[in-house]
């Protein structure tokens, strides 16, 4: 009886905030901003991101710069507070020159996969049938290939003289194999909403596909979409330093978080600075966008919807004190 009426008085108020017009995102925003890992990733990716911003006049030193009359030194504070590599170069300064090598991977391969996988998994979903099973036999064929190996032979076939053009190779074999998730997952999510209620009655006004899509399919299916292509940028992020670590990423003096562990794990017992501190790196930003994107899979559960809103109703309830009667206002003391 107790849950009962515990469940019913949470449907009552989630219809309060209903009839108040909290959005979804809205209602996913305050669950979002409640999960404290989910917070602390947030503030390392915008601590990232001014790091990628000032990698220009902030750092201490060049990546290019060195002193080789201290090389191979420890942390030192204050002018080389990472210590220096074989050629002097300040690590501390690498490392954040760095950061700009895996966010930009992050970014524009995660970009490049949610772009091809929406379109071809809408494309699949929408049509069905023939069509449908067609191009996921394709995607089948894809994922016969093993996705490192073949990233691997990519990168191999296209030049990379320079650090533009390495970046550009990685962005072209990320999307060439990082797409295959992202459209089955989208078409699944096509496959399911096509059904439903409200693009029956779109189809009934008149509606065409281009409409249906974009207006009806496509935002039911960006939450799970979003999801999936947070939780997949650590995979880019680590595809990256492994391509840097083995010598097909971007070219030297360029640095890159991978290319400088490989740098530094021969001398691991008599220089360890030179692997650590890039490996720490490439460690937290993996877990901060790991912490992100199992926050918003919860925050964005429509199962929780409204959770949030009813919870920080009930903590200002119990915060606020209790009115007296009328009558007991009335009665003397």
């Amino acid at each position: 009886m107790a849950e009962a009426a515990s469940e019913r008085r949470r449907r009552e108020e989630e219809a309060q905030f209903a009839q108040r017009g909290v959005s979804l995102w809205q209602d996913a925003w305050q669950r979002l901003l409640r999960n404290r890992m989910a917070v602390v990733g947030m503030l390392f990716i915008a601590l990232l991101l001014f790091c990628f911003i000032t990698a220009d006049f902030l750092p201490p030193y060049s990546y290019r710069t060195a002193d080789y009359d201290n090389t191979r030194i420890g942390a030192r504070w204050p002018d080389h507070i990472f210590g220096t590599d074989k050629l002097g170069r300040d690590v501390f300064s690498r490392v954040w020159w760095g950061t700009r090598v895996s966010l930009t991977v992050a970014i524009v391969g995660s970009l490049t996969s949610l772009v091809i996988g929406i379109t071809y998994g809408a494309i699949a979903g929408y049509l069905g049938g023939r069509v449908d099973n067609i191009m996921m036999r394709f995607v089948d064929v894809m994922y016969g290939f093993p996705t490192l190996l073949f990233i691997i032979l990519v990168m191999v076939v296209l030049p990379s003289e320079t650090a533009i053009q390495g970046m550009v190779n990685i962005f072209i074999a990320i999307g060439v194999v990082g797409w295959m998730g992202m459209a089955r997952l989208v078409r699944g999510q096509f496959l399911s909403l096509r059904e439903k209620e409200f693009v029956l009655a779109a189809h009934m006004v008149g509606a065409g596909p281009a409409r249906i899509i974009s207006r009806h399919l496509l935002p039911n299916s960006l939450g799970p979409a979003i999801v999936s292509l947070t939780l997949g940028i650590p995979g880019l992020i680590l595809t990256e330093a492994v391509l840097s670590f083995i010598g097909l990423g971007v070219p030297p003096p360029y640095p890159s978080w991978g290319q400088m562990v490989n740098e530094g794990w021969r001398g691991l017992r008599a220089t360890p600075h030179l692997t650590i501190f890039p490996g720490l790196a490439i460690t937290l930003t993996m877990l901060a966008f790991n912490f992100m994107g199992d926050g918003l899979r919860d925050a964005l559960d429509p199962t929780m919807r409204g959770t949030a809103l009813v919870r920080a109703a009930r903590r200002k309830k119990k915060r606020k004190p209790a009115k007296p009667s009328p009558k007991a206002a009335a009665e003397p003391a």
